[in-house]
């Protein structure tokens, strides 16, 4: 009788971890910038969850599209409506893996897990008039260009051209 009772306790359990486990792709962004934060500490910073947060809070100063949402969520902004720094912090003290720390993060708020990566484009090969024009702009906002005067689809179109060569040996991919 016993070992039925924790046969199934066992089994329980199992399906739980299942459910609450992180899939492929599951919280990219959180994954991405945990590992990608967690290497620019020092092994003293690494030990101390209150240093590790007041260095996240430095690191999200800089981050922009999704990372800056991400650190939104976890209260690395200014602006930010909560904070749940300790669970990012203590975690990354303890040397857990980036992908476990958001299986914890995503059970205090699952839209950052929700995030996503914006999907790469090749300028290189993509043919800019199928493109619409709100994406043309975002490739502009994304080298911090402008285009002024620019009001139709094809003068947004003309600048990116100028502009390619430029930004074209740097890097190739723009997100869209």
């Amino acid at each position: 009788m016993n070992t039925s009772v924790s046969l199934i306790l066992t089994i329980l359990l199992a399906f739980m971890y299942a459910v609450t486990a992180l899939r492929e792709g599951d919280c990219e962004v959180c994954v991405a910038v945990v590992d990608k934060f967690s290497q620019t500490l020092t092994p003293n910073i690494k030990n101390d969850p209150k240093k590790i947060e007041a260095k996240f809070r430095e690191y999200c100063k800089s981050t922009k599209s999704k990372e800056n949402r991400f650190c939104y969520y976890l209260g690395g902004l200014e602006e930010s409506a909560t904070g749940i720094l300790g669970e990012l912090s203590k975690p990354i003290s303890w040397s857990m893996p980036a992908d476990k720390i958001c299986e914890k993060l995503k059970k205090k708020d699952a839209q950052i897990c929700d995030l996503r990566f914006e999907k790469q484009i090749d300028l290189n090969t993509v043919n800019l008039k199928k493109l619409k024009v709100r994406d043309l702009k975002k490739i502009l906002n994304d080298w911090e260009e402008t285009c002024e005067g620019c009001i139709e689809k094809t003068d947004f179109i003309k600048r990116i051209e100028e502009l390619k060569p430029k930004y074209s040996s740097s890097s190739s991919k723009t997100e869209l």
